[in-house]
């Protein structure tokens, strides 16, 4: 079998095929419009059969249709009394202080909101039917709306979706189908309601992506990566479409826990940087999960990486606001008509047309040769920001890469320092098309003296869906007092949990035996709102961990009873094992090629990274260049390579005394 990771990104589609115990990249431009157009051109370019194939995908198709607002027409179908519940939300003010808040754009049209019966009280009684009057209603608005999608979230339906699949049953074949008690059995009715709706909205957009991909790789393996960081068959993905929302960086962070923990650097800070945005978060062993996520202007109480995302790319264009200021971002050029170096009629100077102007890019050098980049282009648009700003062309580049490293450096500190972490014990890893490029600058910012740029960081991505396991996350609430229970209540609970997870992997041709399973409890004094997810042991260890964990993390502990909330379970399969290895190049490299670099007195040496020995080191300045992405190695830097190829960055306790000295 050949094993293929695809990452579609908004300017770039990234490919890491393992073949035959070696690692092949390949990247080429994204095609917006049809994302698996340039994915099936990328299987042609490497020359690959499909029978034999592979493909584990990171799709920003679910992403884009929620950023966008470019989901389908969804019926919403709820409680009487409850047909507001998206628009209401928590109430909560974006801007606390804003007495005058602008509006905000409804997610549903008030006719798309269908009351019903069907209501259960919290102890799931039975408080008011589903009638044949409730029935009518619904597939006369069925009729009207011609939906094509509809949402059904009732309330307390994680206690009983028998309600729920009384109403699904009276709808028309053909519809996309969505049920609370499904996506989210778990309470707060408005985060619920959310991710039924977004499940609903985007969900026949993905099904009909995967299909088509399905269709052009002509029986070819599928799977998808979910936002949780583990992958799902492509026939399943469509199902659960609300857990691919993070599709594509998730793909990233397990990636970097992947080859961190294999070059002994276990704590990290990632950011992946790519042509539109910029994804960063904190790595402890592996990625964090988060339930409290959101996508825009919507919270997604589904798991996935706990990660933060800014509009900040290669291709962020720079402009001048109302008052003067030099911005960047977050709006892209994106991949058509890309950054003006591309050649492609851009016409708008962005951060890689900045990069390229000062000398930190080579033009010939970019996709390995595979690209030129148009310098007199990048020179034409940074001119008339300069004029504007009163400086040079190259000033006018500089200042350009300050704002954008700023934007940069803020994510991180959100991340960590504002979490109560100190990201000096850490090492900062950077991936991503234009990763290399700022690493040294965000890691002196953060005050951070070590950084690594992974093997194959371009395409980091990538390599992180083929390195990814096949797993499920289910949870089901259950909302009692801890000392109430009995252990072997929790444990037949979970126990029915993994089995739910299980005959999932077993659909999808995964044998129980080859499973793990990973227990968990959600918690909280009683009292709280908030809950502290704690992995199960038993009734005693579980509930002494859950009072260190919320002394560490709120700095106190209360002698107040533990209440359960939820239950989890995490199922994972086997990963690919794919072996990391520098190839054998005998003596170091020497420097190929050296070209002036805005900043420096002297040339700067460039080096091709694939020729660079195990063991070399290279103090900086120098550029690093390789097919799919360039390292800036700043001045007071040193990088090593390593067994595995990683570039592991050193800064020199002198420069970093002096730095903070001036």
């Amino acid at each position: 079998m050949i094993f293929l990771g695809v990452d579609t990104g908004g300017t770039f589609t990234d490919f890491v095929l393992w073949q035959d115990g070696r690692i092949r990249v390949h990247k080429l431009l994204s095609t917006p419009h049809a994302p698996e157009q340039a994915i099936l051109q990328g299987i042609r370019d490497l020359g690959l059969e499909s029978e034999a194939l592979r493909v584990v995908h990171g799709s920003t198709v679910a992403t884009n249709a929620v950023l966008e607002g470019k989901g389908v027409r969804t019926l919403f179908v709820t409680n009487h009394g409850f047909a507001d519940m998206l628009s209401i939300g928590r109430q909560n003010r974006r801007h606390l202080y804003d007495f005058q808040p602008p509006p905000v754009s409804l997610p549903l049209a008030r006719e798309q909101c269908v009351e019903t019966g069907g209501r259960l009280s919290s102890r799931g009684e039975l408080l008011e039917a589903v009638t044949e009057k409730d029935l009518r209603v619904l597939r006369h608005a069925v009729e009207e709306q011609a939906p094509e999608a509809v949402a059904i979230s009732l309330l307390f339906s994680w206690l009983d979706d028998s309600m729920e699949q009384k109403l699904a049953s009276a709808l028309p074949e053909g519809l996309f189908v969505s049920l609370s008690s499904k996506v989210l059995p778990e309470i707060r009715e408005y985060e619920r309601g959310v991710a039924t709706w977004l499940n609903a909205w985007i969900g026949p957009l993905v099904q009909g992506y995967v299909g088509r991909l399905q269709e052009g790789l002509r029986g070819t393996a599928l799977s998808i990566m979910q936002s949780s960081g583990d992958t799902v068959a492509g026939e399943q993905a469509g199902e659960q479409a609300v857990r691919m929302l993070l599709s594509g960086p998730a793909g990233g962070l397990v990636a970097a826990g992947y080859v961190g923990a294999r070059a002994g650097r276990e704590k990290l800070l990632s950011f992946d940087m790519g042509g539109t945005s910029t994804d960063v978060a904190l790595i402890d062993g592996e990625p964090r999960l988060t339930t409290e996520g959101r996508i825009g202007d919507w919270p997604v109480a589904v798991p996935m990486v706990d990660m933060h995302t800014i509009g900040a790319g290669g291709g962020s264009i720079a402009w001048l606001d109302q008052g003067g200021m030099l911005q960047v971002g977050p709006e892209s050029a994106g991949a058509d008509p890309g950054p003006a170096c591309y050649g492609r009629g851009g016409c708008q100077p962005t951060v890689t047309d900045a990069n390229l102007l000062l000398g930190r890019l080579l033009p010939d050098a970019f996709l390995g040769g595979a690209m030129s980049l148009d310098v007199h282009a990048a020179t034409r648009v940074m001119e008339t920001l300069a004029s504007a700003m009163g400086c040079s062309v190259r000033e006018a580049a500089a200042a350009v890469i300050r704002v954008a490293n700023e934007h940069m450096a803020r994510a991180l500190r959100t991340i960590s320092v504002q979490r109560g972490v100190n990201p000096s014990g850490f090492t900062l890893v950077s991936f991503g098309g234009a990763g290399g490029l700022h690493v040294c600058a965000l890691a002196e910012a953060l005050g951070m003296s070590r950084a690594m740029v992974p093997v194959h960081g371009g395409v980091l991505s990538a390599l992180g869906m083929l390195v990814a396991a096949p797993g499920r996350q289910v949870s089901r609430t259950w909302l009692a007092s801890l000392d109430s229970l009995a252990q072997e209540d929790i444990c037949r609970a979970l126990d029915e949990l993994a089995h739910e997870a299980l005959a999932s992997m077993e659909a999808e041709g995964i044998s129980r035996e080859n499973c793990t399973v990973h227990s968990s409890l959600d918690l909280r004094y009683e009292g709280q709102s908030h809950t502290l997810n704690i992995p199960w042991q038993n009734m005693a260890r579980t509930g002494q961990e859950f009072h260190s964990r919320h002394a560490r993390q709120y700095g106190h502990r209360l002698e107040l009873p533990l209440e359960l909330v939820n239950l989890r379970v995490s199922v994972r399969g086997e990963a690919l094992a794919v072996h990391l290895t520098a190839p054998e190049t005998g003596a170091s490299a020497v420097a190929f090629h050296h070209c002036a670099v805005y900043g420096e007195d002297s040339p700067v040496p460039c080096f091709h990274r694939d020729r660079l020995a195990v063991g070399q080191e290279i103090e900086g300045p120098a550029l690093v260049v390789e097919q799919v992405a360039t390292t800036w190695l700043a001045r007071g830097w040193t990088c090593r390579v390593d067994s595995a190829g990683n570039l592991l960055l050193d800064y020199r306790k002198s420069a970093l005394a002096e730095q903070f000295a001036d």
